[in-house]
């Protein structure tokens, strides 16, 4: 039956306790454990019903349960504290931020990404690059930074997984209740709810805004579900990439274009837009096309400002895993944002193609973040580099190592992700800087003073809670199938609690390998079975509703866990999210990661793990091929390249065998007297040390503001100057170089140097090079000496400025230089010219080169 009218209830708190509302709603509680702890004391058993939402939970808990808290002295005591607790942390007077760079009013810097990964009763992620984002903001909000985030709230965010009794994926969508999540109506200064239209394909969808609060960070979300839409409009941030290329079209328009406008309409005015990957990357063409409007500036103009304090992060080190939309999709949606840039239906359509004017290459989200940034990165030091390479195409001419896009590895939110115990252990032993200032090596060379039988009990005590929670979850997973009596009693004693537990929890990708490990299945029953030492690995994670090849990977592991030999060795969790990663990464002994390099962008599961004391044993991909040492944990191969997949395979499983027999397993059992894994757990130690400085968020998010956010207010702060008479300049600065590029020659060169010289001897070096219509003050023109490879390309470059000796009149100019030489071997010198304006970030940006011949 349907209602004639909806309406909310809302829990009614005693007086006394009314504080529990303002807890509820900062997700600081998700990472606080003291007030997590406050949350599970009113009522443990409806905590854990309720999905660890405090929110639902008031609503939830019996009224007479309430009273009884506000009378309870212990109870109003904790409650006291952490409600304290928030407000001092709220203040931020003395966050790294403030102290820097001083008092800010208003965010400066706003946050875009299709998914936040915040907690797991906000259902509004997938996987990694959500689980980013949630930590992005916690640390932004513990360092202070003036930040907002911008994100889609979805109706039924991602899928829950469960299996056929075959081990196939099924997906269910269960319905969000925002009244019941902790998120709260956003309303204007007049009180009334806000509401923006965007517009696709020539209706308009209205959109509502909704706020979570993470510490000190608003996070603003955005819902189409709204009855003044139409039925299809309102779907359009029903789920986290379902639908088609249609749906997937309209909600990137709506993160970016409607993004912009609801900060507009909150009176927020960021200097810094930050695209956590291509989706939200509208956004560029919307600020401008305000700055057109309001400020008169033609789109190349506004462009140039928008550019200046735009930043990208991209995560996808392969084309096929970026966002590209066909032509006519594109037009028919954004053809009135087009006509009110004041561009041709191709001069748009360029904006996205790494090659402008090839009529056949789709819209690339990717392609038109990256012309809409002045600051482009990837997520790794490797991931950097791949994504020069994948990308060189649009600066034809540029040498790869010198496109400019750059590398800020990821890192992950130590307090979401470690356990109690182990941030007990910290406490003791490294003092409460730890949390505070996460990136001081000073505070976790203190690792070395924990004494080794107190760090390996507490792992202990993690990994009996992580096999108990299995076994608690294996036999739910068998209840929910219609499993009999038997094999459900079964499940209490699959996994030992003293056993070595691997752990491997991720998106059910094809390039994951996730049945590496099983590609022998003898050898790996003789590893997990061998008398007195015994390994278990435990596995998690969904595949895409539409990857099939993903999904037969857990099939096929589910099937291998039923195999007599593996059922009390192998386990398969269904429905990997939150919850399940904390139980893993705080109780495995060992993180493994078997991707296809280099497919793995950063990865941040195995940072998870190493901060609670685990080993990784992974490819060297991502954030491994970094963070490997001896020390740390160990290498599967030495990230050689293959062209054979299936050679590959064979090698790299090999391989992992090997380490596991003659390496892992021996290591965590060789006991002493006192029947401790003492070089075991030295390794722990060592891991701790090195790699917790470095691979957390606070560390990548002061990265964040000191290489990427400053620079861009300063460049719109300077391109602003004056009206934006600078931003116009540079533009028409750019228009003139491109006209006379052409004509760019360097017509001779000339080097006064023997066929053999010595270390520390200098030379000169001379050019002549023409440029029509061009200045000499328009022009770079270096030197570029460096060793020659086999195949002749100078490798490993230096550069050197090159002097003009005369004016540019359409004749040839000589410029020259004098180099010394640095290093012994066999050297090439060459000259090039590269167009030169203070305005530019970098002079490779434009993509204009010319070298002599």
């Amino acid at each position: 039956m349907r209602p004639v009218r909806s309406f909310h209830v809302r829990p009614s708190l005693p007086e006394r306790i009314r504080a529990l509302d303002e807890l509820a709603y900062n997700l600081r509680w998700s990472w606080d454990h003291e007030t997590i702890a406050l949350f599970r004391r009113l009522d443990r058993d409806l905590w854990e019903t309720c999905g660890h939402n405090p929110v639902l939970l008031l609503g939830s808990a019996p009224q007479a349960r309430l009273d009884e808290a506000a009378q309870d002295e212990a109870f109003l005591a904790h409650l006291d504290r952490c409600a304290a607790a928030l407000r001092d942390y709220a203040a931020g007077e003395s966050t790294w931020h403030r102290r820097t760079y001083g008092p800010c009013a208003t965010p400066s810097v706003a946050y875009f990404s299709m998914e936040f990964g915040l907690t797991e009763c906000l259902p509004i992620y997938s996987g990694g690059l959500g689980i980013l984002a949630g930590d992005h903001l916690k640390s932004a909000s513990e360092l202070g930074v003036p930040l907002v985030g911008v994100g889609l709230l979805y109706q039924k965010g991602y899928f829950r997984q469960y299996l056929t009794a075959e081990g196939w994926q099924q997906e269910r969508y269960p319905v969000n209740d925002f009244s019941v999540m902790p998120v709260r109506p956003v309303h204007d200064a007049a009180g009334n709810p806000v509401r923006i239209g965007v517009d696709v394909g020539g209706r308009t969808v209205v959109v509502r805004a909704w706020r979570a609060d993470v510490g000190r960070v608003a996070l603003l979300l955005l819902d189409s579900n709204v009855p003044e839409n139409p039925a299809d409009l309102q779907d359009t941030t029903d789920e986290l990439y379902g639908g088609d290329g249609d749906l997937r079209l309209r909600q990137e328009l709506v993160l970016g274009i409607g993004g912009v406008r609801v900060l507009r309409a909150l009176g927020l005015a960021p200097r810094v837009f930050h695209m956590n990957e291509g989706h939200c990357a509208f956004l560029g063409l919307e600020r401008a096309r305000l700055l057109m409007r309001e400020k008169g500036l033609a789109f190349r103009e506004a462009l140039e400002a928008v550019a200046a304090s735009g930043v990208f992060t991209t995560h996808t080190p392969v084309p096929a895993g970026i966002d590209r939309f066909p032509a006519d999709l594109v037009e028919k949606h954004c053809a009135g944002l087009r006509g009110e840039i004041g561009l041709a239906r191709d001069e748009f359509l360029d904006l996205g193609r790494v090659r402008p004017g090839d009529a056949a290459e789709p819209f690339n989200m990717a392609v038109l973040a990256i012309r809409t940034a002045g600051y482009v990165n990837g997520v790794s030091r490797l991931h950097g580099a791949v994504s020069r390479a994948m990308w060189n195409p649009m600066w034809p001419g540029v040498p790869e190592d010198e496109v400019p896009i750059g590398h800020v590895t990821n890192g992950i939110h130590p307090q979401s992700w470690i356990s109690e115990d182990v941030r007990y252990l910290y406490d003791r032993y490294l003092g409460p800087r730890w949390a505070e200032e996460p990136g001081d090596t000073r505070v976790w060379a203190r690792c070395e003073q924990i004494p080794g039988e107190e760090l390996w009990r507490t792992h202990e005590r993690r990994r009996e809670r992580l096999v108990a929670f299995a076994r608690r979850r294996l036999a739910a997973q068998l209840h929910a199938r219609g499993a009999g009596m038997a094999e459900i009693a079964a499940a209490d004693e699959v996994l030992d609690p003293e056993a070595l537990t691997i752990g491997f929890g991720r998106r059910f990708a094809t390039y994951k390998r996730a049945t590496l490990l099983m590609r022998d299945p003898e050898r790996l029953d003789r590893i997990l079975n061998a008398p007195g030492k015994p390994v278990q690995i435990l596995y998690a994670g969904k595949a895409h509703p539409k990857d099939e090849p993903g999904k037969a990977l857990i099939r096929e592991i589910v099937q291998l866990a039923r195999r007599p030999e593996f059922r009390r060795r192998i386990v398969f969790l269904e429905d990997y999210d939150q919850v399940i990663a904390r139980y893993l990464v705080q109780g495995v002994d060992v993180w493994l990661n078997t991707p296809l390099r280099p497919q793995e962008a950063s990865g941040t599961s195995g940072m998870k793990a190493a901060f609670n004391g685990a080993l990784n044993l992974s490819v060297l991909d991502g954030w491994w091929a970094e963070a490997c040492s001896t020390r740390t944990g160990w290498a599967v191969g030495r990230g050689e390249d293959y062209r054979d997949r299936d050679l590959q395979d064979r090698i790299e499983a090999g391989a992992l065998y090997d380490l596991l027999e003659n390496e892992v397993v021996p290591l965590f059992y060789r006991r002493g007297p006192d029947h401790l894994p003492r070089g075991w757990i030295e390794r722990m130690k060592s891991a701790m040390t090195d790699l917790c400085p470095v691979f957390n968020t606070n560390r990548m998010v002061h990265a964040y503001v000191v290489e990427a956010y400053c620079q861009a207010r300063e460049r719109l702060d300077r391109l602003e100057e004056r009206e934006y008479r600078r931003a116009k300049a540079l533009a028409a600065w750019k228009a003139r170089v491109r006209q006379a590029w052409a004509g760019v020659r360097v017509s001779r060169v000339e080097v006064d140097l023997p066929a053999e010289t010595i270390v520390g001897r200098e030379f000169e070096i001379r050019a002549w090079v023409r440029a029509p219509g061009l200045a000499p003050e328009d022009l770079s023109v270096q030197a570029v000496l460096g060793p020659l490879h086999e195949s002749r390309e100078i490798v490993d470059p230096e550069t050197w400025p090159m002097k003009a000796g005369g004016p540019l009149s359409g004749e040839e100019t000589p410029f020259r230089a004098r180099v010394p030489c640095r290093r012994s071997g066999t050297h090439g010198v060459t000259v090039r010219v590269l167009p030169r304006h203070e305005d530019l970030a970098r002079p490779q940006e434009t993509g204009l080169i010319a070298w002599a011949e």
